[in-house]
């Protein structure tokens, strides 16, 4: 590593008039909320307040805030034992979710598809609720003391929850049934305070080929002053999983109060009692920068969905704003630190992966370090269209690459290309917003529609992707129950005035 910080101090935020005990971004906000029972939105151009802010409805302490993954509803959660959610656009209450017994809510979290919330209390209880009704649909107990910590897999599957107890609990996600499903009793012998899913995971084929397997990276940090990776891996449609350590990173020198993933799963930030925040490798366990500026406990942190600014917040009442920056060996959704090198000028980094001929596959093949399959790709002519239509399976038995890492590798290393937001954008779609781009093909939207999973795509592209025999979400990976499309007229509106004011 070269001795350029990864961050700098870009700006400082002081309005809250107490402790700042949560915050999080959107494409366009920072929302942030307090002891002083507000919750606030900052522009992440200027870090200007908005003119809705401050959201006032608790009676009592704000302990965390959420964007859904639209950015269309903020959550936050309180000691007043109530999660508001809040329209961004208005500041308007949407709806109120009361907790069943009134206690103090610690946590939320919104599920993947934006159509779950889950929330853990001081009751030592999981509550799901559903967004769009309101409704509280299952309560899930088992922890003996408060539940401070929780969080969504990547692709919705599963929970994970976590407690002062120390210990970490894996649940049901989709529907809550059932009891836990895997418990760690001792994941810290002080105590659990948080936890988070990496947001990149793999599935595919387990050794025998009689089902499918994913394989997640979850994060949790505790009142031992450690923070420990783990790997769960779960059979899917079954309940036969296994949590197994990885890697304990430690440097802190007072409890860890928060982490967050940036960079598609490449960075890791952790606050702490010891007043700093700290980057880490996420792959390779290293700490990258310590950052002190913070007077007191730092109690939250966040990425920006681009990973360019990380934010801290404390109790000293302000919230640190970084501007992140990275290293030619960190490249985004690094998971095993195989990593894909796009420093170079190379035709993948300026044509989208769709429109790649047999040759540039082979360059590409070379770059990622597989070129002894070279070869096998051009006699079965995969062009970038192909490509993309490759599984596990298709891999293994009619291209013949046995090796599961190399299968593993590929597959990656085609979702990091395809889903890079600089690399694959005309120059005219770089300022645009990130929801104006269809996750598919990261260009500008020109018939945006909703798929059965809630995410917007162009329609041209997610159309591909079911008649490729794809039957699951690009976006969580979860069976889309449905192929039908919706217009998002909306957005198309929106997108079009975006494009007649000439951003």
């Amino acid at each position: 590593m070269s001795n350029m910080p990864l961050a700098e101090h870009l700006h400082t935020v002081q309005s809250h008039n107490t402790d700042v005990n949560g915050l999080c971004f959107s494409t366009s906000a920072l929302a942030t909320c307090s002891g002083d029972k507000t919750v606030r939105l900052w522009s992440t151009e200027d870090f200007a307040e908005l003119p809705i802010s401050p959201l006032c409805g608790h009676t009592y302490v704000v302990y965390k805030c959420q964007f859904s993954p639209f950015g269309t509803t903020l959550a936050s959660c309180s000691m007043d034992g109530s999660i508001i959610l809040w329209n961004v656009k208005t500041g308007e209450q949407s709806a109120v979710l009361r907790h069943p017994s009134n206690t103090s809510i610690r946590v939320c979290k919104f599920s993947p598809n934006s159509s779950m919330l889950v929330s853990g209390s001081d009751d030592n209880s999981l509550c799901l609720w559903e967004v769009s009704s309101g409704k509280l649909t299952k309560t899930l107990t088992g922890h003996e003391e408060s539940v401070v910590a929780c969080d969504f897999s990547p692709d919705g599957n599963y929970l994970a929850s976590g407690s002062p107890a120390g210990d970490i609990r894996i649940w049901d996600g989709q529907y809550g049934h059932g009891k836990c499903l895997l418990l760690e009793l001792d994941a810290h012998d002080l105590g659990v305070t948080c936890c988070e899913f990496s947001p990149t995971y793999v599935q595919g084929p387990n050794s025998s080929g009689t089902t499918q397997t994913a394989h997640y990276v979850l994060v949790t940090a505790g009142q031992d002053d450690a923070i420990r990776i783990w790997e769960l891996v779960a059979d899917v449609g079954s309940l036969n999983m296994r949590l197994t350590l990885r890697d304990t990173l430690l440097g802190h020198t007072g409890p860890i109060m928060c982490i967050a993933f940036g960079r598609q799963g490449a960075l890791l930030a952790s606050g702490s009692g010891d007043k700093t925040v700290r980057l880490w490798d996420a792959a390779k366990g290293e700490c990258l920068q310590v950052m002190e500026a913070h007077s007191r406990y730092v109690t939250c942190c966040a990425f920006s969905q681009d990973g360019k600014l990380l934010a801290s917040g404390s109790n000293d009442r302000t919230v640190m704003v970084w501007r992140v920056t990275t290293e030619t060996d960190l490249s985004d959704a690094a998971t095993d630190g195989n990593l894909v090198d796009l420093s170079e000028e190379v035709v993948f980094e300026k044509t989208p992966m769709e429109r790649w001929s047999v040759e540039e596959v082979g360059v590409w093949l070379e770059h990622i370090g597989l070129p002894q399959y070279k070869e096998t790709m051009s006699s079965n002519a995969i062009d970038g269209t192909e490509l993309l239509t490759l599984t596990h399976s298709t891999l293994e038995k009619p291209l013949g690459i046995v090796a599961l890492g190399h299968r593993n590798k590929i597959l990656r290393a085609v979702k990091q290309i395809h889903s890079c937001p600089v690399r694959q954008r005309k120059d005219s779609d770089l300022s645009a917003p990130d929801e104006y781009l269809c996750p598919i093909t990261r260009e500008i939207m020109r018939d945006p529609v909703i798929a059965a999973d809630g995410y917007t795509y162009e329609k041209s592209a997610i159309e591909s992707w079911v008649k490729s025999g794809k039957s699951r979400s690009p976006m969580t990976n979860a069976v889309l129950a449905s192929y039908m499309l919706t217009p998002n007229r909306s957005l198309k509106m929106l997108i079009q005035r975006h494009v007649h004011e000439g951003h």
